[in-house]
């Protein structure tokens, strides 16, 4: 049975193809349009999961969307008239679309998917769409399921219970009470971009002041919201614009409480930013671990799931896996709404279509290497295109001892292999790689080749097998979904004032990524070498993008990608290229980076 799973029209587009169960393939539209985020329907996606899977729309079984429309436009009806005569200028801007287009999605969809006229289309609730790719994909035969976010149709955090190929609902919290609007709240307050910048507000937040904080965080659950024991939660909305407005907040409301104005993008930050950041930051993790608690008290489950946006909150997750009763955690990666194209597909098959789910020995998200891969032949033409200079390294074991070399002597390198990962994270496939005992080059990166705020941490992948020596707990984390300690002394480094100063965080943490041979023999086989050569078994890795940008896709981005910053070198595949080498006057009509 072959289903294609679609994400799109809000933010994060993405297509998915599940075919028995099992996911060929899936990928975000953002990365063959190269605008980050981009909400559009997800064509170029849709067709490269399609040529993954070998066939054409005609093939399909099913089709299945990630939300139901006509129920959210239910939703944004009901806000509008319970709000009026609030929010009349977006209700007028947002009518049309909704009339026009969106609340005849299957139209749309049979005309964005020619030959699709006869193939049946299912709408599984949005938040069914975060439960089941977080479920299904899972190592576990049964699960508390918690899926939070923004808002989907009405839900905006569910508990449910995963037992076989079944998902029942338990509990359901409504909009407009929402966590992750609260989150991104604070986001837009500080200056960040909705549906972008919340990871910025995490990494702000240990520089956050704990008296200082302390404070913030008794004005924010005394007048913002009001958090009962079980997680739930009530928003003040006098204090809050997103149900009909244009904007997160009333930043009068907020300025007067907080004693501050909404920061301006870009602005310097100040310690009151980063003091409510923190406070923030730990509000949502006691929800986090509330709404936890709650799913094991009604579940009775020994093993927890998680999906939505706020599911990619490293913080909250570790604080989850650290101090709730469930034995094993277990998030999606692509915990935000790209990954509901595979729950989508997922809960199609299941669900609609009765089928049953077969749980292997490890979770069946293939390491999150979902997205395309390029042979040789097309790395070799598009090197050839731009007369690249380049060095030609098919032994592996070569290869990984040459960039080794490399990075060990603190050169920053690309790395593009094997097939792209698929959700935020780079894990090993299409990443920017560095030397993590360098206490320069944090700085570095994040100056001269990310283009980005100087506070942002970098993440370290380690060898599965050797995280224990460096990290305290030695939390696996393929995803890099949780963050850990970093131990203190290690004879690798101890010349230095801080072990690893180019991963570790303010507060002596890292969100680390856990590598075996089994998910990446190559990247595994490098950091072996980096070892052998250093006595280090981990490298900074941090997505191949620079602000702005989404991750690359083709081996053309990534030849652009390192023009474009002061990268050092670029492993495409088995070619080695230094940037010195190439050709400086094509780098100079690059159109640069936008720094949104």
């Amino acid at each position: 049975m072959r289903i294609l799973g679609i994400s799109a029209y809000y933010h994060d587009s993405a297509a998915a193809l599940v075919v028995d169960g099992d996911i060929v393939g899936a990928a975000q539209e953002e990365r063959f349009s190269r605008r980050k985020h981009d909400a559009a329907f997800p064509v170029k996606a849709v067709q490269y999961v399609l040529a993954e899977g070998g066939m054409r729309v005609t093939d399909l079984d099913a089709i299945a969307f990630y939300d139901k429309p006509l129920l959210k436009f239910e939703r944004i009806l009901e806000t509008y008239h319970a709000y009026a005569p609030r929010g009349l200028r977006s209700f007028v801007h947002a009518m049309p679309v909704w009339i026009k287009e969106k609340i005849f999605m299957r139209r749309l969809l049979r005309r964005q998917l020619p030959g699709s006229e006869k193939t049946p289309l299912l709408f599984p609730e949005h938040h069914l769409s975060h439960a089941a790719s977080a479920f299904y994909p899972s190592p576990f035969e049964e699960a508390a399921i918690l899926t939070m976010d923004g808002v989907g149709e009405w839900a905006t955090t569910t508990i449910s219970e995963g037992v076989s190929g079944r998902i029942t609902l338990l509990r359901e919290q409504k909009f407009p009470h929402s966590l992750g609007l609260l989150y991104s709240a604070f986001t837009y307050f500080l200056g960040f971009r909705v549906n972008s910048g919340e990871y910025k507000v995490m990494g702000l937040a240990p520089y956050g002041d704990a008296h200082a904080a302390a404070q913030y965080r008794e004005l924010i659950l005394s007048r913002l919201v009001d958090v009962r024991e079980d997680g739930s939660l009530l928003l003040n909305m006098d204090y809050f614009d997103f149900p009909t407005g244009t904007t997160m907040i009333r930043d009068p409301l907020w300025a007067a409480l907080f004693g501050l104005p909404r920061r301006a993008p870009e602005s310097p930050l100040e310690q009151a930013h980063k003091d409510l950041a923190r406070a923030i930051q730990e509000v949502t993790g006691e929800v986090v671990k509330a709404l936890a608690l709650t799913a094991y008290r009604i579940t009775g489950k020994k093993d927890l799931v998680m999906a939505g946006g706020v599911a990619l909150n490293c913080v909250s997750n570790t604080l989850v896996a650290a101090e709730t009763p469930f034995e094993r955690v277990w998030i999606q990666p692509a915990a935000g709404d790209a990954g509901c194209a595979i729950g989508a597909a997922l809960a199609a098959y299941h669900i609609g279509f009765g089928q049953p789910r077969v749980v292997g020995k490890g979770d069946a998200m293939k390491g999150a290497y979902l997205g395309p891969a390029y042979t040789e032949e097309e790395m070799h033409s598009i090197l050839l295109q731009y007369e690249a200079t380049f060095e030609y390294i098919p032994d592996r074991g070569e290869l990984t001892g040459r960039v080794a070399r490399l990075l060990a002597d603190q050169h920053v390198v690309g790395w593009f292999q094997g097939r792209m990962e698929f959700g935020p994270r780079a894990l090993g496939n299409r990443s920017i790689l560095a030397d993590p005992r360098s206490p320069d080059m944090r700085q570095h990166l994040n100056l001269k080749i990310k283009l980005r705020e100087g506070f942002r941490p970098f993440a370290p992948s380690v060898l599965a097998e050797e995280a224990a020596a460096w990290f305290d707990p030695p939390t696996p984390s393929p995803y890099m979904l949780f963050t850990t300690r970093v131990k203190e002394a290690m004879p690798a480094v101890a010349h230095l004032k801080e072990p690893l100063p180019a991963v570790t965080h303010v507060d002596h943490s890292a969100r680390v990524q856990t590598v075996t041979r089994e998910a990446n023999p190559l990247f595994h086989k490098l950091l072996e070498a980096f070892r052998d050569l250093t006595g280090c078994p981990l490298l900074v890795n941090t997505s191949f993008n620079v602000r702005g940008e989404p991750i690359v896709c083709t081996p053309e981005d990534a030849y652009l990608g390192l023009l474009r910053t002061q990268m050092d070198y670029l492993v495409l595949g088995p070619y080695l290229l230094d940037r010195k080498q190439q050709n400086p006057e094509l780098s100079k009509e690059l159109i640069p980076f936008s720094h949104d």
